[in-house]
């Protein structure tokens, strides 16, 4: 039984050193090729990562301020100033922001009877052919009321 022990445990041990890696590598480049992606990676680590970084903060920083020029929210000035402010205390405003650009203006709507801000419009709505005419016969009566004014004095 001896020898049958002894030589399980030889093939056991056979196995295991041929198993063994030869040579451990602890990168697939060598020498001059190792230090310039060294170089590489470092160079996108402190310059590239911080400024994708800093966009990409930035751009989720505005969200609330998009969100409330997209429902027409009748307060948002203070919701851009909110977002503006967030920015600079860390983002510990933002979800304040987000809330409220998400929120119905219910005071407004007591106050002006609608809860979107129509008042002041962005430029971008096309004047229909009648508020053309209209914009252009307004025109025509201030430059008349101008003629009869200096036609009087």
């Amino acid at each position: 039984m001896r020898p049958s022990f002894q030589r399980q445990f030889t093939w056991l041990v056979a196995i295991f050193v041929l198993a063994l890696p030869a040579r451990v590598h602890a990168s697939l480049f060598h020498g001059e090729t190792l230090d310039s992606i060294a170089n590489g990676i470092s160079w996108v680590v402190l310059i590239v990562a911080p400024v994708i970084g800093v966009a990409v903060f930035w751009l989720v920083h505005i969200l609330p301020e998009k969100i409330a020029e997209k429902k027409k929210h009748p307060q948002t000035r203070a919701i851009q100033c909110l977002c503006l402010l967030s920015l600079c205390f860390g983002g510990l405003l933002w979800p304040i922001a987000w809330l409220w650009a998400y929120t119905k203006p219910v005071l407004h709507k007591m106050a002006y009877g609608t809860d979107v801000d129509e008042s002041h419009g962005d430029g971008h709505e096309e004047l229909t052919e009648e508020q053309k005419e209209i914009v252009k016969l307004r025109a025509q009566v201030a430059e008349l009321e101008a003629k009869t004014r200096s036609v009087r004095s």
